[in-house]
């Protein structure tokens, strides 16, 4: 059975009148700049996603996909759709799934904001962590590729393909704690203790571990692209937040549905599920296959950053809040209240006490 969330989020829709621009002119810039590009141009957009608008151009020959910042007043540094093509254009060197880059365009009068167009790659996306139309064999296929792809991924080397600068390789965690912090400050509409709590007491007790990589930054399932027949990812989406970092950054983040509790359709979560029944990995089991893969023995401090990965999702969930009150969110699906951050933090707390807080 088809889950509502997968229903929500699958497929493209109409493009909103606030999300709007002249496809006329777009069509004569692509034509210009992109070889064998043909009109006539039809725009839709996708209806997952909450932070950069996301467009299909479909074309008699071929469809492509356009990422752009969203229109009116954004926080600084927010919606770096440049950064997300240096990255997929340097992966465009590797064998790692991405889409192929085609164009940036950083002249704001064609769309009206700033904005990239790649390929559009065929196949799957998971909304639902449950994977409920698949088998209990193909659930377990799925997760091992994905926490697959991203032991991969780990293991690039960023200098070789032309990355070297593109992040900091030092205090990785110290910097994201001081930039969601930040955010969650810029955007807070009513005051939660526990975040205030965590916003102290992250900073003060960062493991001492410099270990470095790629950062995604958002690997979650439905940001990849599945094989429309086998359980293998054949493209990663969405690198807004893409850069050099410590590597349980991503891998935590990436624990976010065997940590975060149950929030109805708005956040994929595994909580109170039967997990083996399913063919889905424990939290255990999965951090031993990526340990397996990466060729560590065990993580330390994993209380630690469970608390700081769940904190970080009460930020993010923070600023899209904010967008939906200002009317710049891209989804309207999106939380228009801070209740869903009010329990992360909650959550976030109890991984902290036990991490020594």
């Amino acid at each position: 059975m088809t889950s509502s969330k997968q229903a929500a989020f699958s497929g493209t829709k109409e493009v909103e009148q606030h999300l709007q621009f002249d496809e006329s002119r777009l069509a004569k810039y692509l034509k210009q700049h992109i070889d064998g590009f043909e009109g006539p141009l039809e725009v839709r957009r996708f209806k997952g996603g909450q932070s950069n608008p996301t467009y299909q151009l479909i074309t008699p020959s071929r469809h492509y996909v356009l990422r752009r910042k969203p229109p009116g007043e954004l926080l600084p540094s927010a919606h770096a759709v440049d950064r997300e093509f240096r990255i997929i254009s340097a992966l465009n060197m590797t064998d790692f799934p991405v889409p192929q880059a085609l164009l940036l365009c950083e002249d704001t009068t064609v769309v009206g904001t700033i904005f990239y167009v790649m390929e559009m790659v065929e196949g799957r996306v998971f909304w639902d962590m449950s994977l409920p139309d698949q088998s209990p064999a193909e659930r377990a296929a799925i997760y091992d590729a994905k926490i697959s792809t991203l032991a991969k991924f780990q293991s690039i080397d960023y200098q070789a393909i032309g990355l070297d600068g593109f992040g900091k390789t030092t205090d990785y965690f110290a910097r994201q704690i001081h930039r969601w912090g930040k955010t969650y400050v810029a955007s807070e509409t009513e005051k939660i203790d526990d975040m205030d709590l965590l916003n102290e007491w992250l900073p003060k007790n960062i493991p001492a571990d410099d270990a470095v990589s790629l950062i995604h930054g958002d690997f979650r399932m439905d940001n990849m692209i599945f094989h429309p027949g086998e359980s293998r990812v054949v493209a990663v989406l969405d690198w807004e937040l893409a850069t050099i970092g410590h590597p349980l950054g991503d891998f935590t983040y990436h624990l976010c549905p065997w940590l975060l509790p149950q929030v109805k359709e708005r956040v994929s979560s595994l909580a109170g599920l039967d997990l083996p029944a399913l063919g889905i990995p424990t939290e255990a089991e999965y951090t031993a296959r990526y340990c397996e893969l990466t060729g560590r023995s065990h993580i330390s401090n994993l209380d630690y950053y469970r608390a700081y990965t769940v904190w970080r999702m009460a930020a993010i969930y923070q600023g899209i809040i904010k967008r939906v009150q200002e009317g710049t969110a891209a989804n309207p699906e999106a939380p228009k209240e801070a209740t869903i951050v009010r329990t992360f933090a909650a959550t976030a707390i109890a991984y902290a006490r036990k991490a020594g807080l």
